[in-house]
């Protein structure tokens, strides 16, 4: 009898619309689809955000993730607004996340990917399609992208237009990280001036301070040995990236271009897109049309997310198992998480995917306020990422980085943390367009916290080498 001939896996064929045939969450209805189209087809012809090889460069960044050899920081608005569009907002979340890498860089001895919330992350997913206030019901907003914030008829109409003004404001944004990113603004010898006034006379402020002096001396010796910012780039200038939720299909596809060296498809309107927890329907619209472009992509994994869920996601999203190529992001909250995460890395483990754990342990953590505010509580935030990395270190796998919903603004939208927050001040300076965010202060007080669990889990890494050498 002749050897059984294995079957040939086809493919199955994509396009950058094929997502039209699938269901589809969270697109609003435009009341005029024939505008809607006009605008799509402006937008196809508009030059790219971002390209292809800057997309590839994360994916082999992320590649690094996967085998321990980096971390990834993950980090910005909850909701990009039209209001707050101000190049000294863009810097001051740009130069928060510079301080972030470079505290977690000294506890973890690894590369950061550093990965901005930026520059296209304008829409929003919603629990309701609609929104009652004192008896008056209208749609809700769904982000700058869509609709406006003011709770009037006219403003919640979603409006094609504004796909145009995020194309502009995202390319403007993009023009000034990359100055930032490789001008010299990042170069390390101005970790001095990445502190903001109202952080530097903080507890955090303080100790940034000393970790940025001891930076300044290793530059020095370093620079006595012939190595400085002249001839070592990596010592003036950074990569930067950007990402955003993949929410609003009729925008990515008209973002989405062939990569000329490669014939791939790209979507140009960020490096890395990501699929939400209201979303991530395997046969659903927003994981068709992920699947089909070479982007580095990520998935939110919430509390319900059981193994065979996650793992039609990856056969979906990563057939091929590139490492690097899927984000696994993890959003449970810390009551839920010890009891779920386990399971689902086991698995993976066991199936031998090739994937980055990250944990976002701020979607899990909004509740509200008497007063009719939502926050999030430092100290959950806190537990829940904690409890992520105890159980990689439990289950002898690699929490790869994390994923915050902050801002460089003084604002008052998250309690506690070392400025003791308190619901009752909430109201001084919240500014969010939609879900809480970290205030620079706090994003980096957690920062200095994860460093702390970094630097232990390398003194557990070299402990255990010197264990296996010596045995």
């Amino acid at each position: 009898m002749s050897e059984a001939v294995k079957p040939v896996v086809v493919p199955e064929p994509w396009t950058p619309d094929s997502w039209r045939a699938k269901p589809v969450c969270q697109v609003p209805e435009y009341p005029d689809p024939d505008r809607l189209a006009a605008v799509e087809a402006g937008l196809a012809h508009f030059p790219p955000l971002v390209f292809a090889g800057e997309a590839r460069r994360l994916r082999d960044s992320l590649a690094q993730v996967v085998e321990g050899k980096a971390f990834l920081l993950q980090g910005g608005d909850c909701a990009e607004s039209f209001a707050e569009f101000h190049p000294n907002n863009i810097r001051d979340t740009f130069r928060v996340l510079l301080q972030m890498a470079v505290v977690l860089t000294f506890g973890a001895a690894v590369p950061v990917v550093k990965v901005g919330r930026m520059a296209g992350q304008f829409a929003k997913p919603r629990s309701s399609d609609t929104e009652t206030q004192d008896g008056v019901t209208l749609p809700s907003y769904r982000g700058d992208m869509v609709n406006g914030m003011e709770f009037t008829a006219e403003a919640r109409v979603p409006d094609p237009q504004r796909l145009i003004a995020c194309y502009n404001q995202s390319a403007a944004t993009l023009n000034l990280l990359r100055a930032f990113a490789q001008g010299g603004y990042a170069d390390l010898h101005q970790v001095h001036m990445w502190n903001l006034s109202f952080v530097s006379d903080s507890p955090q402020g303080n100790r940034y301070r000393d970790l940025a002096d001891r930076l300044a001396e290793a530059l020095d010796f370093m620079a006595a040995c012939g190595i400085s910012s002249v001839n070592t780039p990596q010592i003036r200038e950074t990569d930067f990236f950007t990402a955003h939720e993949a929410l609003l299909l009729p925008y990515e596809q008209a973002m989405t271009r062939v990569d000329s060296t490669t014939g791939d498809w790209y979507d140009t309107s960020a490096h890395f897109l990501w699929i939400g927890e209201r979303t991530r329907q395997p046969d659903g619209g927003h994981v068709e049309y992920l699947r089909g472009v070479e982007n580095p992509i990520g998935v939110k994994l919430g509390p319900d997310t059981d193994a065979q869920q996650m793992m039609r996601l990856i056969d979906r999203l990563n057939p091929l198992n590139v490492p690097g190529r899927l984000t696994l992001i993890v959003r449970m909250g810390p009551d839920k998480i010890r009891d779920r995460l386990p399971s689902l890395i086991r698995t993976v483990e066991r199936e031998g995917r090739r994937v980055v754990w990250v944990s976002d342990p701020m979607h899990a953590n909004t509740v509200s306020t008497s007063s009719g505010y939502k926050t999030r509580h430092f100290d959950r935030i806190l537990d829940e990422v904690t409890t992520f990395f105890q159980i990689h270190r439990e289950e002898g796998t690699y929490a790869g980085g994390v994923h915050f919903e902050m801002t460089g603004q003084d604002v008052t939208e998250c309690v506690g943390g070392a400025q003791a927050i308190t619901e009752s001040a909430l109201g001084i300076r919240y500014n969010t367009h939609c879900d809480p965010r970290l205030n620079a202060s706090q994003a980096l007080e957690l920062a200095f916290l994860l460093a702390e669990m970094l630097k232990e889990r390398r003194s557990r890494d070299r402990a255990r080498r010197r264990s296996v050498a010596a045995s």
